[in-house]
């Protein structure tokens, strides 16, 4: 049995993406610019796309370093 892989383009700022746990609110702790932002940034490291599950991991175990690239401090 193969599984299908399906890609969905998603515009992060529209927030058409339900981010789910501590990446939800991560994500909704943001602007629609700040998401643009991060968006572009995105797109240069992963320029074949990521899945549901990796954009999700990101917002949730990397959120400090897209609060460095927005250059926003961390909250301790």
């Amino acid at each position: 049995y193969k599984a299908m892989k399906v890609y969905n383009e998603i515009t992060l700022s529209n927030r058409n993406f339900e981010f789910w746990g501590s990446a939800k609110e991560n994500a909704e702790s943001l602007t629609n610019g700040q998401l643009d932002t991060v968006e572009a940034i995105l797109e240069d490291l992963y320029p074949e796309g990521i899945s549901a599950t990796q954009l999700n991991d990101i917002f949730r175990f990397d959120f400090d370093q897209i609060q460095e690239w927005l250059g926003i401090e961390p909250e301790e």
